[in-house]
């Protein structure tokens, strides 16, 4: 087995006077696993599981520096009421080899979950440009005891064994909000030029250091480009980051990228982006660190982006939030030249939806194990003995029930109807943005083969096949089918003359050829792969109109997620009908559609349809449950066989299934 595949990602650093074994940071990542305020197990596991995969530093998400920003679930370290945890928190990392560090931050003003805060504090008394909340201007005399505040957090944290601290200045939050010219309007100290506004900031890095001294990591988090006009470009993030850096306090910087505002899904670039979307404005803001070791952020997936830029020589560390989230032995394996082991981000920000809008604990698609005791573990915990296990589908739940079950040591067959696995997830992975989820059942596919599960491919399972295996148990991973929406006629239906969008993508995609007329959608779905296929639409379409009974779109996609849905569909002029739905009248035959307010009645016609499919709820497919249940077959659901949901659902419902056989 060759080791140190990537040399100069696993070559080794010294921040501080502290060694580092090589140069991947694990990024801070908000988990909402904390409890009362406290540490929790599940928190110290999923801190423990990613120094013990290899990463050479972690900054831990926000920790409650003072107590005005005391939350639940957020490690309260203004006083020494969880000391305790704290110091558990820091051996878990630290003692293999691993340095942790805590992150200081504060979203001031900043807002993104539906309505308004009423308790922000901000630099001025300006309203955060995505949920409008004005802030209470802090006062002076509240900004030193801020600071004050968070350089004895620091402290406390030095004792408790972190070996340093990370200011979050950028991504709209507190700070960058005081280094805004747009938002910070003050007339005192704190405000007017940058050296005004990036004080704050430069008393927090002083103060620490009279604390804890040079031995302590002090790192910043900059803006490099918050995508707000008038706030924080690149021609101002230099001169933050020259004037920041120049006292030679601090010992890594790196820049990140978005805002409180519409350019919020800069925080997270998803699928759509370009891979490493920010090495160019990196690249451009490098020489204003004057030296400063620098830290490269952003959709940094794969080993090879990774050695790529550090051979470049265009950082010294390279900064992985989502990608250890996916695999928390990402640099083991790496640094073991297995990457075809590598679990990869796919980039879908499904935790950043959980943590932030749901406020639920972080969890993963490609990861179902986050934080759980095995979840390093390659292989899952033998069974207590082998059975012959039969799992219908081929997608994604039942490819990992059915390589998680071989791996325990069943004897697996997987029946599926395609001649390919991977279900709809497939299909979703040739449109726009969804060429990494291929990485899902990429990985599954071969942990299955390796572990011995026998395909049964383009085989239509039913009863009388599965009970042939002779199983002692089946998952059943079938799947689901959209409904036809009511005003579809009962013919059209059954002639399969309008079909689903699934079933018509599948066809285009086969075809690919430019069609005149106009392409509709009836959307009753509201995620992602709906507006994905839109797009496609739009490259084989003079035009496409979306119609939907809902006031809006994409209403059950995340906040960053919905952002660059709307962006990308207003910039190809993608029409929207909401509060509509389609009329069918003897004019379709003649290419024209009509719609109806779902109110009013008023009514308006599409004309020139070329293309028409529905996109709805879906049911899931049991016809196989009650006869394999009737037959005394143990029997596990997965993913839309149990309830039509998500990919999260899909490969979590999955790994337990197979765990539980």
């Amino acid at each position: 087995m060759e080791t140190l595949a990537y040399p100069r990602l696993m070559a080794p650093l010294s921040l501080a006077g502290k060694r580092l074994r090589n140069r991947i940071i694990h990024a801070s990542m908000t988990t909402l696993l904390a409890e009362n305020s406290r540490v929790s197990d599940r928190l110290l596991r999923f801190y423990g599981n990613r120094a013990r995969g290899g990463a050479a530093m972690i900054v831990s998400e926000p920790v409650a520096m003072s107590a005005s920003f005391d939350q639940p679930n957020r490690v309260r370290a203004w006083n020494d009421d969880g000391i305790d945890g704290l110091k558990r928190w820091a051996d878990a990392v630290e003692s293999v080899d691993c340095r942790l560090l805590g992150q200081i931050v504060d979203r001031g003003r900043g807002r993104n979950l539906p309505g308004r805060s009423y308790d922000g504090i901000g630099a001025s008394v300006l309203p955060d440009d995505l949920s409008w909340s004005v802030p209470r201007e802090l006062s002076a005399a509240e900004i030193r005891q801020l600071v004050a505040d968070f350089a004895e957090g620091a402290l406390r944290l030095q004792r408790c064994g972190f070996s340093g601290v990370e200011l979050s200045c950028g991504h709209g939050h507190l700070f960058n909000q005081f280094l805004s010219p747009r938002s910070n309007m003050r007339t005192d100290e704190y405000g007017g030029d940058l050296s005004g506004r990036a004080k704050i900031i430069a008393n927090i890095v002083s103060a620490v250091r009279e604390l804890c001294g040079r031995g302590f990591i002090v790192g910043l988090k900059l803006p490099g480009d918050d995508g707000v006009p008038g706030s924080v470009g690149p021609l101002e993030a230099a001169g933050i980051a020259a004037h920041l850096t120049a006292p030679g306090t601090v010992d890594y910087a790196c820049f990140a990228h978005g805002s409180h505002a519409r350019s919020l899904e800069q925080h997270v670039p998803d699928s759509y982006s370009p891979r490493m979307p920010y090495l160019e404005t990196m690249r451009a803001l490098r020489p204003s660190v004057r030296g400063v070791p620098l830290a490269a952020l952003g959709r940094i997936t794969d080993p090879a982006e990774a050695e790529g830029i550090l051979e470049r020589g265009e950082a010294e560390l390279i900064a992985l939030g989502r990608a250890l989230l996916t695999d928390p032995a990402w640099p083991r394996k790496a640094a073991e030249g297995r990457v075809r082991d590598i679990r990869y981000c796919v980039s879908c920000n499904t935790c950043w939806d959980r943590i932030t809008a749901q406020r639920l604990p972080i969890a993963c698609d490609n990861n179902p194990r986050v934080a759980e005791p095995e979840e390093l573990g390659a292989r899952p915990p033998a069974a207590a003995r082998s059975k012959r296990v039969a799992v219908v589908g081929a997608g994604i739940a039942g490819l990992e029930a059915a390589w998680v079950a071989a791996a325990r040591g069943h004897q697996v067959t997987l029946l599926g109807r395609s001649a390919e696995v991977g279900g709809k997830t497939r299909l979703r992975a040739q449109l726009p943005g969804g060429d990494s989820l291929s990485s899902i059942y990429d990985f599954q596919y071969e942990a299955a083969r390796r572990y011995g599960v026998a395909f049964e491919l383009g085989v239509e399972a039913s009863v009388g096949n599965v009970l042939a295996l002779r199983p002692d148990a089946v998952v059943l991973a079938s799947g689901s089918s959209m409904l036809a929406p009511d005003w579809l006629p009962a013919e059209m239906r059954a002639a399969g003359l309008v079909p689903d969008l699934r079933s018509a993508i599948a066809e285009l995609l086969r075809v690919k050829a430019h069609q005149p007329g106009t392409a509709v959608i009836y959307d009753m779905d509201h995620s992602e792969g709906t507006y994905a296929a839109a797009e496609l639409l739009h490259a084989l379409f003079d035009a496409v109109v979306i119609v939907t009974p809902r006031d809006s779109i994409a209403q059950f996609a995340s906040l960053v997620t919905r952002q660059g849905i709307l962006r990308r569909l207003s910039m190809r002029r993608i029409r929207l009908e909401v509060l509509s739905e389609p009329r069918w009248s003897e004019r379709f035959e003649d290419g024209s559609l009509e719609t109806v307010n779902v109110y009013n009645g008023d009514a308006s016609v599409i004309d020139n349809v070329a293309f028409l499919a529905w996109s709805t709820p879906r049911a899931p497919d049991l016809s196989l449950a009650e006869p394999l249940r009737a037959a005394g077959v143990e029997l596990h659901l997965a993913g839309d066989s149990k309830c039509a949901r998500n990919v999260l659902a899909a490969t979590s419902e999955g790994h337990f299934a197979g765990s539980a056989i």
